[in-house]
């Protein structure tokens, strides 16, 4: 008992330093409000959630209150394409506009379904000359016609260029111009229905009440004057994908929001959901994808500094892979996605792990953040000490 929270649910004894690092988010780096959840082979053996849903410390969390998970959306995203490509509907090596001949624009002809998957298409965002509102972002036919006529703002193939909004656009019409059903309908009925997570994208107005309300990040005056001046230099892929439209922590909260299709920002999952889905990849179940069609999910595309984020790494057909940065715990090749402020989603099937963890207070990073860290470090910490 700590300040009035309670650390409830369950936790393996063998996970004892999971739960220890848990706490420490709340007592020592400022955790509002938060869930993680991890399986091993398949089994839950941490099942924990703690604080507030919101902001003023009225609603107490729950083990079902969903949270915008941001880019964590994207991984899941992903697995939906890649269900589809297992099953023969989609062929990630034909070009995109196979199945979506409007995108072919803009000397685009070529680009195979792979590139967008793993971010290296050049359509990272919308070029500043159609300036984007946030409300746009919920105008599934305005963005996509916006990314089909795109030119690309690099040499398609060459590198990565993070889609930080345009991924879930982009892989979403693929699949709805490949099978003629929505990337909302396909997650809900292939991807959580199947193994049974709570995760959507886009809410139903009845669970509407049970999300938690997003806090941004203290201001911090020296990082507010970075962030300045890293926009004010960044190139136009960079500012394409960051900054047009820039939503912020306050905008998830709106109801338009989370009952909008935003597959790279506005997935709303609880933790147990992400771990689920993410164990079902590390167990060796194949309930989601095949043993091939895993190993093609996983693979890396070439680690560069990403043109976007102007950070190093590597990402797979639409994950990041725990590479150099140990992102995912020491297993290189474990991959997973995280989400802005904080949250993500991985599996490290050489371990057997799948993890989840949300929370509402957001740090100001895109990846690794500290408290994500400690929780990644001490499940590989237990099981190094089984």
């Amino acid at each position: 008992m700590f300040d009035g929270t309670r650390i409830n649910g369950a936790c393996d004894p063998a996970f004892e330093m999971v739960k220890a690092e848990f706490t420490r988010n709340f007592t020592e780096r400022g955790e509002l409000g938060a869930a993680v959840c991890v399986t091993l082979d398949g089994e839950v053996v941490v099942d924990l959630w703690a604080g507030w849903a919101d902001e003023e410390r009225r609603r107490p969390w729950q083990s079902g209150t969903l949270t915008n998970v941001w880019s964590a959306g994207k991984g899941v995203t992903a697995i939906v394409a890649h269900r589809l490509a297992d099953q023969g509907e989609l062929d990630l090596d034909a070009p995109v506009a196979a199945y979506w001949p409007e995108f072919g624009a803009a000397g685009k002809q070529d680009i195979p379904v792979r590139w967008v998957l793993s971010h290296r298409s050049g359509v990272c965002g919308v070029d500043l000359d159609h300036p984007l509102r946030v409300s746009d972002l919920y105008d599934w036919e305005r963005m996509t016609s916006l990314l089909a006529v795109q030119e690309p703002f690099f040499q398609p193939g060459s590198v990565s260029g993070y889609g930080a909004l345009s991924y879930g656009y982009l892989v979403g019409e693929i699949v709805r111009r490949a099978t003629g059903s929505t990337i909302d309908v396909l997650c809900a009925e292939n991807v959580a229905g199947a193994v049974g997570a709570d995760f959507h994208l886009g809410l139903s107005a009845g669970d509407l009440e049970r999300c938690s309300e997003m806090v941004e990040p203290e201001p911090d005056p020296e990082l507010e004057s970075a962030l300045a001046a890293a926009f004010a230099s960044a190139g136009p892929a960079a500012q394409a994908a960051l900054l047009n439209p820039r939503p912020l922590g306050r905008h998830a909260n709106a109801s338009e929001w989370r009952r909008a299709v935003i597959p790279s920002a506005g997935a709303h999952a609880t933790a147990r959901a992400l771990a689920t889905i993410y164990g079902a990849l590390a167990d060796g179940s194949e309930k989601l994808l095949s043993t091939p069609a895993l190993d093609r999910a996983r693979a890396g595309q070439g680690r560069c500094v990403d043109v976007v984020a102007g950070v190093g790494g590597e990402f797979a057909l639409g994950f990041t892979l725990g590479s150099d940065e140990h992102s995912f715990g020491p297993n290189r090749l474990a991959f997973g996605h995280d989400g802005f402020g904080g949250s993500t989603g991985y599996a490290d099937p050489e371990s057997g792990i799948g993890m989840g963890y949300v929370m509402n207070r957001m740090g100001p990073l895109l990846r690794d953040d500290p408290r994500k860290m400690a929780l990644v470090n001490a499940v590989h910490g237990s099981l190094a000490d089984r």
